[in-house]
């Protein structure tokens, strides 16, 4: 049996829950206000494709493709993003909740969080060279071992992260987030 092919095709208020999404290659498809909680999107590939106002908490992705793929104003809770073919892997979120989400030894280079909520993510041996945070909150998120340079988090806030377990060179930060850099040693800044 061949692997099914769709392209330009919108997806409006679907529950692919009640009727899984069908195995197969997505090219530059809308979906917008559906819902994929806890569905199984392995081996499925996305193309050039846009999701607007989904949730997709706790997804498997396992094996999942996204080749240029945005996230608008969705719900991705937990999701594990290191278990995603890493082949032309390449994605941008704006206002999209993220808590909970792993992106462990993924490369992100280049990547956009845009007003997204990052709570408790996974960054540990993550490549963020020249990834963009802009007003994003990164409260309890995990940063070990992860490839920081060039990205910009000036107008993020709640990060923590160690500059002697992490490579920060040439990372633009505020004035207000450095203390996000000194946390570790437990002194007042006023």
């Amino acid at each position: 049996m061949d692997p099914t092919y769709i392209s330009d095709k919108e997806y409006q208020g679907m529950d692919f829950g009640e009727k899984p999404l069908e195995r197969g290659d997505y090219e530059n498809c809308m979906f917008k206000n559906c819902i994929l909680t806890h569905a199984n999107l392995s081996a499925i590939s996305f193309i050039e494709c846009e999701f607007e106002s989904c949730d997709l908490s706790m997804a498997n992705v396992n094996g999942t493709a996204f080749r240029e793929v945005k996230f608008r104003n969705s719900k991705l809770l937990g999701i594990h993003f290191e278990h995603t073919n890493e082949f032309l892997f390449s994605i941008a979120f704006v206002g999209c909740q993220l808590n909970l989400c792993s992106f462990y030894n993924r490369s992100l280079k280049g990547t956009d969080f845009e007003n997204c909520n990052l709570q408790e993510a996974d960054f540990a041996g993550a490549d963020l060279t020249g990834a963009t945070f802009n007003n994003c909150d990164l409260h309890g998120a995990l940063f070990d071992n992860t490839i920081l340079e060039k990205a910009d988090l000036r107008s993020s806030y709640g990060f923590s992260i160690d500059p002697e377990m992490n490579r920060i060179k040439k990372a633009r930060f505020s004035l207000n987030g450095v203390t996000g850099l000194l946390n570790k040693y437990d002194i007042e800044i006023t």
